[in-house]
């Protein structure tokens, strides 16, 4: 008959290979040296393996013991995901929150999609819109929360997550950066293409034309895709098979802008802050590269 194992010798089993010793193991967990080396031995007797060979100076993994160091880490996860689930309140309640096209592919799906499945009685609503119609949502007490960009960081009364290039793109299996003129796309009646886009063509004396109208970041990323023009998008969103044009393809950084959580002042709840919280995380330096420090 297979014995069970106990959660517990795989927590001082990680311990002890992490550690190196027994001793060691024993002062980091809170346990003597004697249980440590008690709870080693049930464990092999368990497995019928030996997991460590004795040194001189503390222990080193066999190659069963190596063997068992991912299922150890995934079983002790495990544990302690579900005693956090089960210990926390269950949220629940409506969330309404306001995303940038420009992360619609990217970066927030995938946060929204592990809250969903962590918090499933939270009635999650995702509203992707530009900048703009996410602030005026908010005022009107239609959002909750809004990740927006924002061109004067200073006067911002979001929280700043972090400072976000827009950049030319091109595709690199079709190459119509090198056409002149420069063949681009814009979007309807856009007040950035205009001041930030056009203006960063102008200022270094590139000769362009439309090539390709839109009012979605969907039909850049077709317009890049496709090689009938370059875009403008956000350094984090270049997606694959795309390239950043930089200065020396002979293109600038088109502007700089500070991505900016907004929570709307009008009340909150558990579930609010709770996905506030992991729209932080997912900005935070080494998870969200951009190239630019804040």
């Amino acid at each position: 008959m297979t014995l069970p194992i106990d959660s517990d010798l795989m927590r001082s089993f990680l311990a002890v290979a992490d550690k190196g010793s027994v001793t060691a193991a024993a002062d980091a967990i809170g346990r003597t040296q004697s249980a440590v080396s008690m709870q080693i031995a049930r464990l092999e007797d368990c497995l019928g393996q030996r997991l460590f060979d004795r040194l001189p100076r503390g222990v080193a993994l066999t190659a069963r013991g190596a063997q068992l160091i991912p299922y150890a880490r995934r079983v002790v996860r495990l544990m302690e995901e579900a005693a956090t689930a089960l210990r926390s309140r269950p949220l629940d309640g409506p969330v309404r929150i306001g995303i940038p096209q420009d992360y619609s592919e990217r970066v927030l799906p995938q946060i929204l999609a592990d809250f969903a499945k962590r918090y499933p009685a939270v009635e999650v609503t995702v509203r992707c819109d530009y900048s703009v119609p996410q602030l005026a949502a908010m005022k009107a007490g239609e959002l909750d929360l809004a990740v927006v960009f924002e061109w004067e960081r200073n006067k911002s009364k979001g929280e700043v997550l972090c400072v976000e290039p827009s950049v030319w793109v091109t595709s690199e299996k079709h190459d119509q950066h090198l056409q002149k003129p420069l063949p681009i796309a814009t979007y309807f009646n856009s007040d950035w293409c205009q001041e930030h886009l056009i203006t960063s063509l102008d200022r270094h004396g590139i000769a362009y034309r439309v090539a390709f109208e839109c009012d979605t970041v969907g039909g850049f990323l077709s317009a890049v895709r496709s090689g009938l023009a370059v875009v403008g998008l956000s350094r984090s969103t270049i997606p694959e098979g795309c390239r950043e044009l930089t200065l020396a393809d002979g293109f600038p950084t088109i502007d700089t802008s500070a991505v900016v959580l907004h929570q709307n002042p009008r009340g909150t709840s558990p579930a609010i802050e709770e996905l506030a919280a992991g729209i932080r995380a997912a900005f935070r330096p080494g998870v969200f590269a951009t190239g630019v420090s804040l």
